[in-house]
């Protein structure tokens, strides 16, 4: 492991402004709004707010304040931040971003996470944090092969959290976060005590008899992910198919790279615009770590493996299974946030059905896809509720 700080050259930062001031707005029909998407008046404001307001190298010194360091896992490049708590009985925990997250989405949680005595806390909350980038993402990235799957990910912050001397452990994470940390779990069960997610995906088996007895808030949310799947889920199913194709545009153009993340960031908080509720400067930091690392086309890799691992495991022309596969279950705890603007939202009794170690559950009242950067707040009360009941049963 090799000690390691971000610090990008300013050629590079010279060659982005002159890009955002050369940026060629697409017209858009008027009166639409975000209907079709990122309106031009919207995206020209921010763009406008990058080249003239936004400090690249505040955010950079922002983040290299925690220590962090780069690893080589199975063939890939792993870039993590390593945040020691002073406090000696802390928690080891490993937490997992998503798309189009990046590490710099938890950094409104770690002092309160690591230092909780400082932040008016307890010091039995505490945590020594792992936060890893994605192989394909932010600084792990770009990828050097195919075949970066969830459960390879999951087994690599296994074999992270090994090297790092952690004989016991919590996973947690949102987005592709929350089943790389199932993964986790499931792949090392003797030495995880427990998973919290912030997201967890759920489906319908196609038994009509498991609707019955719904309640409304549950046909609901059903509802809600039949429309993310008719009109919310295009960018996935792009990126799923054709990763290789977007990239060229995404790494050509910031603007392109910007409306791209924002409009995730628009339908997924709940705002009525995307920065009404994260902080622009820290959205336009996500941004960057994306733009500056060239990973656009590596990072949506992950979305093309679950799709083709998907293909390979679709039925057969009976309709049964392919032989061999089977997931193997979880057996830890398991603790769920609920943020009621997520792109969707779990039913319970669906979750109940396929996670038979669910100790926790919570449902709030605001925050949606990124809680970390929306209701830090939340999520921060949420982790600790979760792990101290982990901690309370393992005493």
């Amino acid at each position: 492991m090799q000690p390691f700080r971000i610090t990008i050259r300013q050629t590079e930062l010279d060659d982005l402004r002159r890009r955002l001031a050369q940026t060629r707005y697409a017209a858009d029909v008027p009166g639409v709004g975000w209907a079709r998407g990122v309106p031009a008046d919207y995206l020209r404001e921010l763009v406008q707010h990058w080249l003239t307001s936004y400090d690249w190298r505040t955010a950079e010194a922002q983040l290299n304040r925690y220590p962090q360091f780069m690893t080589t896992i199975d063939g890939a490049n792993v870039h993590f931040m390593h945040v020691r708590s002073p406090e000696p009985g802390a928690l080891p925990l490993v937490l997992t971003h998503g798309w189009p997250g990046s590490v710099a989405e938890f950094l409104d949680v770690i002092g309160p996470l690591t230092d909780p005595v400082a932040y008016g806390g307890r010091a039995e909350d505490a945590f020594h944090l792992v936060i890893p980038s994605i192989p394909g993402f932010g600084f792990s990235g770009p990828l050097t092969e195919p075949g970066w799957d969830i459960n390879r990910v999951g087994a690599a912050w296994v074999e992270l959290m090994a090297r790092l001397g952690y004989d016991s452990y919590g996973a947690q994470g949102g987005d592709f976060g929350s089943p790389i940390s199932l993964a986790v779990g499931r792949l090392d069960p003797k030495r995880v005590v427990g998973v919290h997610c912030n997201m967890l995906t759920v489906f319908p088996s196609g038994d009509q008899a498991e609707l019955a007895g719904l309640s409304e808030t549950d046909m609901a949310r059903l509802g809600g992910l039949a429309r993310f799947d008719a009109d919310g889920s295009g960018y996935r199913k792009l990126l799923s198919a054709r990763p290789q194709t977007v990239a060229y545009a995404l790494n050509d153009s910031p603007a392109g790279q910007l409306a791209w993340i924002v409009e995730r960031f628009k339908e997924w908080t709940g705002g009525a615009v995307p920065d009404e509720l994260v902080d622009r400067d820290q959205l336009i930091t996500n941004v960057m770590i994306y733009w500056l690392t060239n990973t656009a086309g590596s990072s949506a890799q992950l979305y093309y493996e679950i799709t083709e691992g998907q293909r390979r495991l679709t039925a057969d022309a009976n309709g049964d299974m392919l032989d061999g596969y089977r997931e193997e279950p979880l057996t830890v705890p398991l603790g769920v946030a609920v943020f009621p603007h997520d792109c969707f939202n779990p039913v319970r009794a669906f979750a109940d059905r396929d996670f038979d170690t669910i100790t926790h559950w919570t449902e709030f009242e605001r925050g949606g896809h990124f809680p970390a950067m929306e209701v830090p707040e939340l999520l921060i009360k949420d982790i600790r509720s979760f792990f101290a009941q982990v901690r309370a049963s393992a005493a």
